[in-house]
């Protein structure tokens, strides 16, 4: 019970801020802030939080340009994309979808990792059955048999492309990022920095300049960047430090919970029962696609006769 006590809050905590992410880019989006700068403003935030922790804590500022490259691709397929296309998705549908939507990343990290990762090719009959149910439990939460307007369709297929986006992301970061020594808030810093530098190149390019939306959207994207792409990064390495990357990982089952919760009462949206039907569907899917834990093996010691 000890042990529990360590990581639960950091852990209950993690959820909230991931999924009340989803309420805040509403707001945001609502108040006429253009996708690209959603994704800009949170990833500057985001960033200025980080290297702070960073400068604080002293550690070195990497000079590999491996590591510098690598984390350019990492933060394309992390952040500057699939934040955009989030953020895009939420001018057409709800927050509690694309909060369920973004539930379905595991499924393409397993889809991508299969696809990338040698050890990983062989997904066996349990992955293949949770793949499936995940993509049914999309076809539900898009209440498909009632016909899709072209507006929620873009929307939800953005949303789903975000989540691929994350997918292939993870399985970049396995291959080439996850044997690294420096530290993850080290490797967090360098990757919401690159996004940062990314998106302030694109967006008054692909938007124009920027606008002040007002005080509550302004107050919206800086927690939203703050918190949900600065200080969640620290949370979730407490909890894989404290508890496992198992244990870590299970946040997903947790986010579209609160994602739904927020978007409907602090936002008023409608919660069908679609949406329920197709998150449980969804969160099904996930734990039949999580690798079973591995028993440590005992060695037997032999004892002498007599």
């Amino acid at each position: 019970m000890v042990g529990v006590r360590r990581w639960l809050p950091a852990f209950v905590a993690l959820s909230a801020i991931w999924g009340a992410s989803f309420a805040l880019i509403k707001v945001a989006v609502d108040a006429g802030v253009p996708p690209v700068w959603v994704a800009l403003w949170r990833c500057l935030a985001g960033a200025l939080t980080l290297w702070a922790v960073l400068v604080a804590r002293g550690e070195p500022v990497p000079r590999d340009r491996a590591l510098w490259g690598h984390s350019a691709v990492v933060a394309v397929l992390l952040n500057t994309v699939p934040f955009t296309l989030f953020s895009y998705g939420e001018t057409r549908i709800s927050s509690v979808l694309a909060g369920v939507m973004n539930a379905t990343t595991p499924l393409f990290t397993v889809l991508f990792a299969v696809l990338t990762v040698p050890e990983e090719r062989r997904p066996g009959a349990r992955r293949v059955v949770g793949l499936a149910l995940g993509f049914a439990g999309v076809l539900t939460v898009l209440g498909v048999w009632h016909g899709l307007g072209s507006g929620a369709a873009a929307g939800g297929a953005a949303c789903l492309a975000a989540a691929c986006c994350y997918g292939a992301g993870f399985a970049y970061m396995r291959r080439f990022l996850a044997g690294r020594a420096e530290s993850v808030t080290t490797l967090s810093a360098l990757q919401i920095g690159c996004a940062a530098a990314q998106l302030a190149l694109v967006a008054p390019l692909a938007a124009g300049a920027p606008h002040w939306p007002g005080g509550g959207a302004a107050a919206a994207l800086l927690v939203l960047g703050a918190m949900g792409t600065g200080v969640a990064y620290l949370l979730n390495l407490g909890v894989v430090r404290a508890a496992g990357t198992t244990v870590a990982s299970a946040v997903t089952y947790v986010t579209p919970l609160w994602s739904t919760l927020l978007g409907a009462a602090l936002l008023s949206e409608p919660v069908g029962w679609n949406a329920l039907a197709g998150g449980a569907l969804v969160i099904a899917a996930v734990s039949l696609t999580r690798p079973r834990p591995v028993p440590a093996v005992v060695p037997k010691v032999r004892q002498r006769a007599g």
